[in-house]
């Protein structure tokens, strides 16, 4: 579903090139979830840009869904993200002039898998019900959430990458969303990437990598080049 084959980046800063990923391999496979952790800075958000096509590697190969996306155009990037990805970040990015419903019908409508069973069913398991026609300021913040989650997955993407998607919610908040997040990513078996800091909110997700100095890491050690990481689940 998601490849990474030794994939360089780097950024220019006044003291010279700053090397952000140093030569990564990864592969997350359908229905798979992924952890990422690592220090801020550590190139994690890069990562998960590459991923979804909105930057490109210095070197190396990103292939998402069998496709190589860093040799597409970006108008073919921009189709193949909204036709088989999901993001969900720690900012809610919902259009506050729409209703609850009307921002998951959005999402779908661009992919063009509108499905109003599905809508429905999504609005039931977000704990919208009844909140159909408000508008996302009249959301608390765990239910902003909520709803940028089920509009992510309103197309059922192949792909979903979620940065910190917990960041601003107070911990009884974070749990909540996070159970619905890991019960609909199972249930639409998509594969999820999920950045983090917290080893709590990494935990109960099948696999956990530390990406630290350009390099990711499995229990501390650097991963043989060319191999997928297949450590054990976090703990």
């Amino acid at each position: 579903m998601l490849e990474f084959r030794q994939v360089h980046k780097a950024y220019a800063t006044p003291q010279g090139p700053l090397t952000v990923l140093a030569g990564v391999d990864l592969t997350l496979g359908a229905g798979e979830s992924l952890a990422l952790m690592g220090e801020s800075g550590s190139g994690k958000s890069t990562l998960l840009h590459l991923a979804a096509g909105l930057d490109l590697p210095d070197r190396g190969e990103v292939g998402l869904d069998g496709r190589a996306i860093s040799s597409l155009a970006e108008p073919e990037r921009a189709r193949l993200r909204r036709e088989s990805l999901g993001l969900v970040f720690q900012q809610f990015h919902l259009v506050p002039s729409l209703s609850v419903v009307d921002n998951l019908r959005l999402q779908a409508r661009l992919a063009r898998r509108e499905d109003p069973a599905w809508t429905a069913e999504l609005i039931e398991r977000l704990g919208l019900a009844g909140r159909e026609r408000h508008y996302p300021e009249q959301l608390s913040g765990g239910q902003q959430q909520r709803l940028a989650i089920g509009r992510a997955l309103a197309p059922r993407p192949a792909l979903l990458l979620a940065d910190e998607p917990t960041g601003n919610l107070d911990e009884a908040s974070a749990d909540e969303v996070l159970a619905l997040l890991r019960a609909l990513v199972h249930d639409t078996g998509c594969a999820l990437l999920m950045v983090t800091h917290s080893p709590r909110v990494a935990a109960p997700l099948d696999r956990c990598l530390q990406l630290s100095h350009g390099q990711l890491t499995a229990h501390g050690q650097p991963m043989p080049r060319g191999q997928q990481p297949e450590p054990p689940p976090c703990a």
